[in-house]
């Protein structure tokens, strides 16, 4: 995507929405300088061209009962089975996401469990039997810094 469709408004847009996701749109107005409409009609082409994915309430997970959260890297012993093990990932719920990666493993997922003894449970009857042959857990103490990305680069 070409990044000049987007000037220091599309910009100062984003910053303000990752802040806040429910904003009024008045209130964007009045910090750039423009109308309202114009707020509306830019959120709009933003969320069109993608930049912008919908807003949404984020749920904290330690305040529903998911005390730990992981980060597990997964090597699979056959290739061949990518999309179905994409699929499996896809239906655990305690999994939030699922990247490719390029190093040591095929998978990096972050999944939230109840405590240590449920991730345990977690790693042993649902991610082993996909057929990995290497799997590496790293335990996050808590969260010190998370923010989106709001900069359109030059």
């Amino acid at each position: 995507m070409e990044n000049n469709l987007f000037d220091e408004i599309d910009e100062r847009i984003l910053q303000m929405l990752a802040q806040d996701g429910n904003i009024p749109f008045q209130e964007v107005a009045m910090a750039c300088g423009v109308s309202g409409t114009t707020i509306h009609t830019r959120v709009k082409r933003l969320t069109s061209l993608g930049v912008v994915q919908g807003s949404r309430y984020i749920i904290n997970p330690a305040k529903i009962g998911y005390g730990t959260c992981a980060f597990v890297g997964l090597t699979l012993k056959d290739n061949s089975r990518f999309d179905d093990v994409v699929a499996a990932l896809d239906s655990i719920p305690e999994i939030v996401e699922v990247h490719c990666t390029n190093e040591a493993y095929d998978f990096f997922v972050k999944i939230y469990a109840q405590n240590n003894e449920h991730l345990l449970t977690l790693i042993q009857t649902r991610l082993k039997p996909l057929g990995l042959s290497l799997s590496k857990i790293i335990i996050s103490f808590r969260v010190v810094h998370n923010k989106q990305l709001t900069r359109v680069p030059k």
